[in-house]
C-alpha cells in the first residue's frame, strides 16, 4: 500500500476535458499581474473519494472548481495557474493527463500522451483560505434556476461602472423588494450616465426584506456569468453582510461584496415623461448602427428629431461627414430634439427581448426611459448628450 510521504505526495490521473473544463473556470479569478505569487497559483488537492478540488483566490474572490479522477495518492500542490491551463489545453483531445509531485516535494510532473512537463510548485501552506462570515448558513440563502441568475447579471452588466473613484457603482446591486403581495428580486447597474433594472419573482428564501440589498462586484458577476453558461440546474446563493457565495454541483464561488452605500436609483427613474416613441426595436437598433459608422470616435452623440409619426437619426463628424437615416413611427407628441450616445442605445436594444419598445421622454437635457413594449420586468433610462 502506497503512503503519503509527510504529507507531500500527490499522484492522479484525468482526461484532459475534465482538467481543461475545471482549470478554465479557476483561471478566471487569477490576476495575470500580482505581487504575491501565492496568488497566481491554483491549488490541486486530490482527496481520497477519487475527486480533485482546484481553488484560486485573488484575495476578494475564491472559487473552488471539483473535477473527476483517478486519484492513486491524495495530496495537494499549488502551481502556476495560467501556465498549468496552457499546458492541458494544448494537449490532443481524449488525452489521459497524469499529474504527480515530485520526489523533492517542490516540482509537479504533469504527462500527457508523449508530452512532460516539470512545474515549480509554491508552498501550499501559504495559500490563503477564506473566512465563512456568514455564508455558512448563518446568513440569507436561497436557491433559483441559473438561467434566471444570469439573466438578471446580462440584463444589467453592460450599465456598471469602471471609475474606481466611484467604487460603489464597480458592480451589480440585488435586492429584496415587494410589490403589493408579490416579492421581487432586483438586479440594478449604474455608471451615473445610464442605469439598468431588472426582475424576476422573489426565490423562495429571498422573500424576506430585512434581507440587506448588497453591491456584487463587476469581476465576481463577469465569473458568475462564465461558470452559469450551459447550465440549466439550480443555483445557491448564500449572502452575509460582507460576502456572497454562489453554488452549482460542482463549483462553489464566494466574493467579498462592494463595501459602499449604493444611490438611491429610484430617484434616478423619471415619473413625468409624457412623450412616447413607439418603434420597431430591430429596425431602430440597425439604424443607429449604421449612422453611427460615420464617426469612429467613441461617445459620438446620435440626433433624434421627432415630428408627429417620424423619426429622424443623425450624426455629424467633423472629419468624416454626417449620416442621416428617416422612418415612420408612432409619435404623436411635440417635437423633439435629443442626443444620446450611440453605443449606449445599442446596448439597450440587445438587451430588448420584445419586437415593440417605447421610448418615454420629456425633454432634450432630462433622462429618458426605454423598455418594451409588453415587459415590466426590464427598465432602462439613458442621460441625453449635447448635439
Amino acid at each position: 500500500m502506497q503512503t503519503q510521504a509527510a504529507g507531500s505526495d500527490m499522484k492522479l490521473t484525468s482526461n484532459r476535458s475534465e482538467l481543461v473544463k475545471a482549470l478554465g473556470h479557476v483561471q478566471g479569478v487569477v490576476e495575470k499581474r500580482t505581487t504575491i505569487p501565492i496568488l497566481s497559483s491554483v491549488l490541486f488537492d486530490a482527496r481520497p473519494d477519487g475527486k480533485i478540488d482546484l481553488r484560486a483566490t485573488d484575495l476578494d474572490i475564491e472559487i473552488i472548481q471539483t473535477a473527476s479522477a483517478e486519484v492513486s495518492v491524495p495530496g495537494s500542490a499549488a502551481v502556476p495557474a495560467h501556465l498549468c491551463y496552457d499546458i492541458i489545453r494544448k494537449m490532443p483531445d481524449n488525452t489521459k493527463i497524469e499529474i504527480s509531485l515530485g520526489e523533492d516535494g517542490r516540482s509537479l510532473l504533469v504527462q500527457g500522451g508523449a508530452a512532460c512537463f516539470t512545474l515549480q510548485t509554491l508552498p501550499k501552506e501559504d495559500f490563503p483560505r477564506f473566512v465563512q462570515d456568514g455564508t455558512d448558513g448563518t446568513g440569507y440563502s436561497f436557491w433559483l434556476p441559473a438561467t434566471a441568475l444570469k439573466s438578471l447579471f446580462d440584463k444589467t452588466r453592460f450599465a456598471m461602472s469602471s471609475e474606481e473613484t466611484r467604487h460603489y457603482l464597480n458592480g451589480i446591486y440585488i435586492q429584496s423588494i415587494r410589490k403589493g403581495e408579490t416579492y421581487l428580486l432586483r438586479a440594478v447597474a449604474t455608471d451615473g450616465h445610464r442605469l439598468a433594472l431588472a426582475e424576476i419573482h422573489a426565490p423562495e428564501g429571498s422573500c424576506d426584506e430585512t434581507m440587506p440589498g448588497v453591491i456584487i462586484p463587476r469581476k465576481t458577476v463577469n465569473e458568475v456569468i462564465k461558470l452559469l453558461e450551459h447550465q440549466d440546474m439550480d443555483a445557491k446563493v448564500e449572502i452575509s453582510s460582507t460576502k456572497i457565495r454562489f453554488s452549482l454541483p460542482e463549483v462553489t464561488l464566494t466574493s467579498k461584496l462592494v463595501d459602499g452605500k449604493f444611490p438611491d436609483y429610484e430617484q434616478v427613474i423619471p415619473k413625468g415623461n409624457d412623450k412616447r416613441l413607439i418603434v420597431e426595436k430591430t429596425y431602430f437598433s440597425e439604424a443607429v448602427d449604421r449612422v453611427s459608422i460615420i464617426s469612429s470616435e467613441r461617445g459620438r452623440a446620435v440626433k433624434l428629431s421627432l415630428e408627429k409619426n417620424k423619426l429622424t437619426l443623425c450624426v455629424n463628424s467633423p472629419d468624416a461627414g454626417n449620416a442621416r437615416e428617416d422612418f415612420i413611427v408612432e409619435y404623436e407628441d411635440t417635437p423633439l430634439e435629443i442626443g444620446f450616445n450611440a453605443r449606449y442605445l445599442l446596448d439597450v436594444t440587445s438587451q430588448l427581448e420584445q419586437k415593440i419598445m417605447y421610448i418615454e421622454l420629456a425633454d432634450s437635457t432630462l433622462p429618458t426611459i426605454i423598455r418594451s413594449k409588453d415587459d415590466t420586468s426590464l427598465l432602462y433610462v439613458i442621460m441625453p448628450m449635447r448635439v
